[in-house]
């Protein structure tokens, strides 16, 4: 069973910074694409973005130009770089794996509150 594990949540003001991590728990092999995922109270779970195996990314137009995604393959990690941070940011933040085949794998989520 792979276990996601996040990382670099925490409280911030607007306009701040924060750098989300999220490792496996072992390689991972087939992996079509990792990303990011938050979920704010009382709303859905919506994407922020995206990496494929090929690099590339894609992300929500709510992000474009603030948030940047990357990748360490060696490592099995993906990271969110989190700049001008909003209030309207603030959600559990959560990575996501997917492998080709279909499968996917969830972390548990980590907290990020932007405040005004």
């Amino acid at each position: 069973q792979v276990q996601l594990v996040e990382s670099g949540g925490g409280l911030v003001q607007a306009g701040g910074a924060l750098r989300l991590s999220c490792t496996a728990s072992r390689i991972i092999v087939g992996i079509r694409a990792m990303g990011w995922y938050r979920q704010a109270p009382g709303k859905q779970r919506e994407l922020v973005a995206t990496i494929t195996s090929s690099g590339t990314t894609n992300y929500a137009d709510s992000v474009k130009g603030r948030f940047t995604i990357s990748r360490d393959s060696a490592k099995n990690t993906v990271y969110l770089q989190m700049n001008s941070l909003k209030p309207g940011d603030t959600a559990v933040y959560y990575c996501r794996v997917d492998q080709v085949g279909g499968a996917a794998y969830w972390g548990q989520g980590t907290q990020v509150t932007v405040s005004s």
